[in-house]
């Protein structure tokens, strides 16, 4: 199989700044990884990926701030890349993006300025 990877971008001010709990940012990773799932269950790469469960590779990112996560989402459309942009409701604030499973090297260009989460 290819390499298939799976990227979730979060906002790392939701924790510095914002003061959001850790199980509150792992939840806003966990439905934006939910709902991209969802939306393409009959997507070949994700249907790739889903089949082999124990070996999912998934890559957690950080963006600096809700301006830099909302660039990411446009630039991501610009080139057609099939994600979803997590808006934590009531609040309407933009928190995560997740990329639908793509081969890397499809999707680490766009990716591979932001740092891993810490």
């Amino acid at each position: 199989m290819s390499n298939i990877v799976q990227y979730i971008v979060v906002r790392s001010d939701l924790r510095s700044t914002l003061n959001w709990p850790l199980g509150a940012v792992i939840a806003q990773c966990c439905h934006a990884t939910a709902a991209v799932m969802s939306a393409h269950v009959e997507d070949e790469e994700t249907q790739a990926y889903l089949k082999d469960l124990d070996n999912m590779h998934k890559v957690v990112l950080e963006a600096k701030d809700e301006a830099a996560l909302l660039k990411l989402s446009d630039k991501l459309k610009e080139h057609e890349i099939k994600h979803k942009l997590w808006i934590e409701q009531p609040e309407n604030i933009p928190t995560c993006v997740a990329i639908k499973p793509y081969v890397k090297d499809v999707v680490h260009k766009y990716v591979k300025h932001l740092k891993l989460l810490k």
